[in-house]
């Protein structure tokens, strides 16, 4: 059975080591230090490791609650949803392309000129943006 590290853990879940020690003295998190010798790679000898089924488990739960809430008259049937912020744009006579930042991860779209326009796109708004199959969606929140 695998288990990470707290170094490691703290990569795949996109926080610092600190976040995922505090979790972990917390018990939000469930952390074991094993015997000598039966740690994980980059593990050191009586440090703590995760378990991986653990470590998936809690990924999904955190990663559900991060899911932005749909705002109230928003329906959609896009589930992948990336709240974040418009970081470059670049517009052409009939496209746009967006670059968005959400958490670690940069996005970026293509969209019509038309939809910038209208929505009121530009860098330094907040957007989120839904994927579905190859397409990206860029929705702005309610106000």
């Amino acid at each position: 059975m695998p288990s990470y590290s707290i170094g490691q853990a703290a990569n795949l879940l996109g926080v610092s080591p600190e976040t995922v020690r505090r979790w972990a003295d917390s018990g939000r998190l469930p952390a074991s230090r094993p015997p000598d010798g039966a740690g994980t790679t980059g593990a050191g000898p009586g440090a703590r490791v995760i378990d991986g089924v653990a470590l998936a488990a809690f990924a999904k739960d955190r990663a559900a609650g991060l899911r932005p809430v749909p705002e109230s008259g928003v329906s959609t049937s896009v589930r992948n949803s990336f709240a974040g912020i418009v970081t470059g744009l670049r517009v052409d006579d009939v496209a746009a392309q967006v670059e968005i930042q959400s958490g670690p991860h940069r996005l970026v779209s293509v969209v019509t000129r038309e939809s910038v326009e209208e929505l009121g796109i530009e860098v330094g708004v907040t957007v989120t943006a839904r994927v579905k199959s190859t397409n990206v969606h860029v929705d702005l929140p309610a106000h």
